[in-house]
């Protein structure tokens, strides 16, 4: 009779949570200097008819916008898990940072719009109002920029307001090159241009979320981490003979996870073997938060039988089929192989 010894390890840090009173602390106080400043600069904007001044009050909206869905995202990541919730609410935070750079995306097709039809026909500018009013917001911005600076940004939720901020910044630079060139040429046109810097630096900014939080949606692999590279690290240890269906993703910003089925040699420890690789997984690669089903190879089909997730790719006599048959992804074994 075959020796049965299965080992369905879990490991993973408790240290997930957000510190929120910590950033919501900075998240606050540059909320509340960003709306004060954006109201001025939306009277000031209409009275010097600047669209540069214009779409920098509207991406400091954005900006406002962004870290009240922060503040609003931190709070839900922090609720514990329950209910059908096995993760908790930790994805709020990345679905503001994906709302985030949505805003981004939209509102640079409008000022893009808005600033070539400017370019054509550029209407009378203020440039010594345009330039005041810039060179404020710039210390603004950089006094928001420093207090977002402190609260975490390995989030995607706060990187995302932080980007708002720092797109805001580059914004006013821009607008105040363009005011003082107004006021010493009297080139109108210069308003426009710089809207148009603006808008690139939010399309750019705005990109970077979507890619970054529509990649944890999908599940895909955290940056950095190269599945087939790891798979085959887990192989190459001790007494392992194959590991498959492995997976490994993003629950939240910085929470990367990893569930895998290992196979042992006949006689070996799987409880050994489980704790060895757990231990890998965390001082290597960072991944805390691992599931691992360590089974003995053979142990449910006859002793010489190899259990495997799929038939081996390429030449070769395919392997008995498992109870694996409907799991994903490559074979990872010792040595050479192809995935």
């Amino acid at each position: 009779m075959t020796e049965h010894a299965h080992s369905h390890g879990h490991s993973h840090s408790h240290a997930h949570g957000v510190s929120p009173d910590a950033d919501r602390r900075w998240l606050r106080a540059a909320l509340i200097l960003l709306t004060a400043y954006m109201a001025v600069e939306v009277v000031i904007g209409v009275v010097a008819q600047s669209l540069a001044l214009i779409s920098d009050a509207a991406h400091m909206l954005t900006d406002a916008v962004s870290i009240v869905l922060a503040l609003i995202a931190m709070r839900l990541a922090a609720r514990p898990a329950r209910g059908g919730f096995t993760y908790g609410l930790k994805r709020a935070e990345i679905l503001s940072a994906q709302a985030n750079g949505i805003t981004l995306l939209l509102l640079s097709v409008w000022l893009a719009y808005e600033a070539v039809e400017r370019l054509i026909s550029p209407p009378k500018v203020t440039g010594g109002l345009v330039l005041i009013t810039a060179l404020a917001g710039i210390v603004v911005n950089l006094i928001c920029t420093w207090l977002l600076s402190k609260a975490n940004r390995s989030s995607l939720n706060v990187e995302g307001a932080y980007q708002h901020i720092l797109t805001d910044l580059f914004g006013f630079v821009a607008t105040a090159v363009a005011g003082l060139v107004v006021l010493t040429t009297g080139f109108e046109r210069a308003d426009a241009i710089a809207s148009l810097v603006v808008v690139a630096l939010m399309l750019r900014a705005g990109t970077g979320l979507v890619r970054e939080s529509g990649r944890i949606f999908m599940e895909a692999a955290p940056a950095g981490i190269d599945p087939d590279a790891l798979g085959d690290h887990l192989a190459a240890a001790d007494e392992v003979v194959e590991v498959h269906d492995l997976h490994i993703w993003l629950i939240t910003s910085g929470q990367p996870a990893l569930s895998a089925h290992i196979l042992v040699a006949p006689g070996g420890d799987c409880h050994k073997v489980r704790r060895s690789l757990q231990e890998l997984l965390s001082g290597e690669y960072g991944i805390t938060h691992a599931t691992l089903q360590v089974d003995h190879v053979g142990e449910q089909g006859a002793p010489d039988e190899l259990l495997t997730l799929s038939p081996q790719p390429g030449p070769g006599p395919e392997q008995p089929a498992g109870h694996c048959e409907d799991a994903h992804g490559p074979v990872h074994r010792p040595g050479p192989h192809r995935h």
